[in-house]
């Protein structure tokens, strides 16, 4: 054959195999491009989330193990305010705590003449201590007189100081025979070796980072005090202008005190800073320590001694517990205890830091697995607080929300679907459900509070009124993906069914709607997913409520997990935040249960053709 060339058609001139090779190439690698480019991305969004869980983790772990002490507790019915023989139901009203503060009491005995001590020894432990021995007794009434070997719950403080969150104890062996002074009181305890001198040092140290920090505030304060004098210069020139408006003068003169009270703030940080400045540069061989420094103690010859003014030889202070005498101790035989922050900036004093050690030396204290954070409801004490009463919340508000939205959603799908005539008004209703499915959740509050609150009288901070609003939120969702997955079945499932004689309602409800069942469950758990981790329409239900007691039933006061995990967020208290960070592991936990369930469910449903 002979190629034919029309007449006036353009030639094109046909690439070389070097230049078509070159394009292969050079297509295979935008192809190679994009494939790590998507795996990149891949990688990214799988390391974020590692991140973010291995965050959310290790916030909790404290919040899955208590600290307890386990003391040899007289069960006297003196001490608990009970008679002698009384039974199980006298003994539901005895006083728990009482023995198991006299047993504490009875290891630091100098103190309970002392009210402010015995107050502080008395609050490292939690207000349901005797918990354990309710139990014991509970169990066994005819033990009531003995001595029983039971738990008793720290406080939360104290729990958090044995899991290393309070402060850091770090502790030097001695060179040289320390000598104390006394065994109570003021005691100075010299040494043979200069075993103070690295404590010095400290102390100087933090007086120097002191400085630096109050530096910082300082600028800050300075910063601000620039920006506020073009403003009083501007109020001052427009008062000037206008003598008669009194509102003029009164913001100069606001704006004239704000200066003056930052002027003042400056000047007393200068005279801290330029004072810890020298004492932090100054070659003195003493240094005076106080609440603003890291505490500097001694444990010597079985007592406790904080210091208050440290020399390089010897150190000068308060026993915080008595020593047992006044002897000599060899080298090695005493310590220098320092802690990492300074007794101001924690919530437990040096005092009680030193009896939670010495309970610690003893054996008394033990950690267990917190299952009262599963098995509990809501407190204001950390160490008790628990998440059972936001779960059955959760369980009661998505059970009631799931009665409401998955058969009139389905229903209306199908209605909608399948039977509705295609007019304006079905059109005007299709474009309003999309609409809501993007209406903001608040919303939808705003709604369940003026009108089943309001209007129908519905009980407040209930499951009813919570799924009622959140059934009203996620029916959108569930009727748009139950239309689509309506809509993904063939059409030869209708034919074929209405070919062999069923009626159109039949067709659809034993052929269609079967085989759409995992699209809507799919859709329903979507829906589901979002109602549970909404807050802000529950907020305004009044579901935000201190609720104490498991609810029983759907129209019984209750709160909901994520409410709950914005309640606890928003304490300052360390146990509250992991908490918080618990609930948040609690609440993806049984968020992946549902989607478990819906998985079965589609599996059991699914249909293949």
């Amino acid at each position: 054959m002979t190629d034919v060339v029309l007449p006036g058609a353009r030639t094109v001139a046909r690439p070389s195999e070097e230049a078509a090779r070159a394009l292969v190439r050079r297509r295979y690698r935008t192809e190679a491009r994009f494939r790590a480019y998507g795996l990149g991305a891949i990688l990214f969004a799988a390391l974020a989330v590692v991140v973010l869980v291995a965050d959310i983790v290790s916030k909790a772990l404290p919040a899955f193990t208590v600290s307890e002490l386990v003391l040899p507790v007289e069960a006297s019915p003196e001490a608990l305010d009970v008679a002698p023989a009384a039974d199980a139901a006298a003994l539901a009203g005895a006083n728990f705590v009482a023995p198991i503060r006299q047993t504490l009491l009875g290891y630091y005995p100098e103190v309970r003449d002392q009210r402010r001590l015995r107050s502080q020894l008395y609050g490292l432990l939690s207000s349901d201590a005797g918990m354990g021995l309710r139990r014991a007794l509970t169990a066994d009434p005819a033990a009531l007189g003995s001595t029983l070997t039971v738990p008793a719950l720290l406080s939360d403080d104290a729990d958090l100081f044995y899991k290393g969150y309070v402060t850091e104890v770090t502790t030097e062996r001695t060179n040289g025979i320390g000598t104390p002074s006394g065994v109570s009181g003021t005691v100075t305890v010299f040494s043979a070796a200069n075993d103070f001198a690295n404590e010095l040092v400290a102390i100087k140290n933090a007086l120097a980072g002191r400085a630096r920090e109050l530096t910082r505030q300082r600028e800050d304060f300075a910063e601000r005090l620039a920006t506020l004098q073009p403003a009083l210069e501007s109020a001052r020139q427009a008062a000037a202008a206008v003598p008669d408006d009194a509102g003029l003068a009164g913001i100069a003169a606001k704006l004239d005190s704000d200066r003056t009270s930052l002027d003042g703030t400056i000047a007393g940080l200068d005279a801290q800073i330029a004072d810890l400045q020298q004492r932090a540069q100054g070659a003195g061989t003493s240094e005076v320590i106080d609440a603003q420094v890291p505490s500097v103690l001694v444990a010597i010859n079985g007592g406790v001694v904080k210091a208050t003014e440290v020399h390089n030889d010897r150190i000068v202070g308060e026993t915080l517990v008595p020593l047992q005498s006044a002897a000599d101790a060899a080298p090695g035989t005493w310590e220098v205890l320092r802690y990492d922050r300074p007794e101001a900036a924690r919530k437990l004093s040096d005092q009680e830091v030193t009896w939670l050690r010495g309970l610690e030396a003893r054996g008394l204290v033990s950690q267990r697995l917190n299952w009262m954070f599963l098995t509990s409801g809501d407190s204001r004490e950390a160490e008790l607080a628990g998440i059972l009463g936001a779960l059955v919340g959760s369980a009661l508000t998505m059970l009631v929300t799931l009665a409401i939205c998955l058969p009139v959603g389905v229903a209306a799908a199908i209605y909608l679907e399948e039977f509705a005539p295609k007019n304006r008004w079905t059109e005007i209703i299709e474009v309003n459900i999309n609409n809501l499915a993007a209406v903001p959740s608040i919303v939808f509050g705003l709604l369940g509070l003026a009108v089943f609150l309001n209007f129908f009288g519905m009980p407040r901070s209930a499951p009813l009124v919570g799924g009622c609003v959140l059934a009203l939120l996620v029916m959108p969702t569930i009727i748009i993906a139950s239309r689509a997955a309506l809509k993904a079945v063939p059409p030869s499932i209708r034919e074929g069914a209405l070919g062999v004689g069923a009626s159109h309602q039949q067709a659809v409800f034993h052929h269609v709607l079967p085989l759409a069942m995992p699209g809507v469950l799919t859709g329903t758990i979507i829906g589901m997913a979002h109602a549970l981790g909404e807050t802000a329409p529950l907020l305004l239900i009044g579901m935000v409520a201190f609720i104490v007691d498991v609810p029983t039933g759907v129209t019984q006061a209750a709160t909901v997990l994520p409410v709950q995990i914005f309640l606890w967020s928003d304490l300052p208290e360390i146990g509250f935040q992991a908490k918080t960070s618990a609930a948040i592991i609690v609440l993806l936990l049984f968020l992946f249960l549902m989607n478990g369930i819906a998985i079965l469910l589609r599996k059991r449903f699914e249909r293949r053709w």
